[in-house]
């Protein structure tokens, strides 16, 4: 299998290093090269700068890890192509090529994988079976936490020309964030109404919002709510799911699900495996795509999963500019 990767920032160096783990071998890049990280140890892999030089080589797979502005100008080429795509979140930022990108796919026949890798986080997929098996009975609200300070997650790069500071590449925290908007739909259910207050409120210097309240109404009446935000020293990412026979928690920091039910009266932990660590996920993630490669697998977060968690990500912007609840099915730009 031939696979090429759009765009070898932080991300795509990783999707890189983890298809060679996997015995990949047959891989080539497409560049424009205004990534700022050292690429030496990647020197001898082939790469154009030319989008269609680089279709030209009829890869079967493409992973589109470029900014989030610049997804669905490899996308839709690529899908037209047949290729399978793996394509980073948020989908886009604007859903001005959306209905363009599904005719694509559809004409080529590949299939995209969303990269949301936090789907194979072992705690989150814990959640998901308890809530399967209704370990904490009907559901009624669920809180999501996410904070991190912009500037230490690339120290060696000034945040502010990063995508995620940058309104021209599809950044803000709303946006560069929204892994909590995906996983929140997949394990509670689809969402019919938002509203959020946004901000640029920290010393940051940039012109995105770097905080976010949002507040969501899904369609199983469980009420929620997401902050997420550029600004929290140390960083947080925890979920709390609330029902009417007991409680549901889990901690990015250690990854541990704790269980509280009503009837034992006591909470119980399920840890992560032993050596547990986040590059995990991304190894899954890829091992996934490169199964849907084979034939082998379905996608586990579909184009339409990842073009709803848009939908929703902008319809949180919009409520803030209009100060407005907004239905996420009915957004249309």
């Amino acid at each position: 299998m031939k696979i090429l990767i759009a765009g070898l920032g932080s991300i795509g160096q990783r999707h890189l290093r983890n298809l060679l783990a996997l015995g990949e071998q047959d891989i080539l890049l497409y560049r424009t090269h205004q990534s700022t990280l050292d690429d030496t140890e990647f020197s001898g892999i082939l790469e154009e700068t030319d989008l269609e030089r680089a279709l030209a080589h009829r890869p079967d797979g493409v992973i589109i890890s470029n900014p989030t502005s610049l997804h669905l100008d490899v996308a839709i080429p690529a899908a037209k192509a047949g290729c399978h795509i793996l394509l980073e979140k948020p989908v886009s930022h604007t859903l001005d090529q959306i209905d363009e990108f599904r005719k694509a796919v559809q004409h080529g026949g590949g299939q995209v994988l969303v990269g949301c890798q936090f789907r194979f986080h072992p705690g989150l997929l814990k959640i998901s079976e308890l809530l399967s098996d209704a370990a904490i009975g009907r559901l009624l609200s669920v809180r999501a936490h996410w904070g991190e300070y912009l500037p230490n997650w690339h120290p060696w790069e000034d945040y502010r020309a990063g995508y995620s500071a940058r309104d021209d590449l599809g950044g803000g925290v709303i946006l560069t964030l929204s892994h909590p908007i995906d996983y929140l739909r997949w394990l509670i259910g689809d969402v019919i109404s938002v509203w959020a207050f946004t901000g640029q409120i920290s010393d940051l210097d940039m012109a995105v919002e770097d905080t976010a309240e949002i507040g969501l109404e899904f369609e199983n009446k469980v009420l929620g709510s997401l902050h997420l935000d550029y600004n929290q020293q140390p960083p947080a990412h925890r979920l709390e799911i609330i029902g009417t026979k007991g409680t549901i928690r889990w901690d990015n920091n250690d990854g541990a699900v704790q269980l509280f039910t009503a009837g034992r009266q006591a909470w119980g932990t399920y840890p992560t495996p032993d050596g547990f660590e986040r590059n995990e996920m991304f190894e899954f993630e890829m091992r996934h795509f490169v199964d849907i490669l084979h034939g082998e697998d379905e996608p586990i977060c579909t184009l339409d999963d990842g073009i709803q968690a848009l939908r929703i990500a902008m319809a949180a912007q919009q409520s803030a500019k209009l100060k407005e609840l907004v239905n996420p099915n009915n957004y249309t730009g």
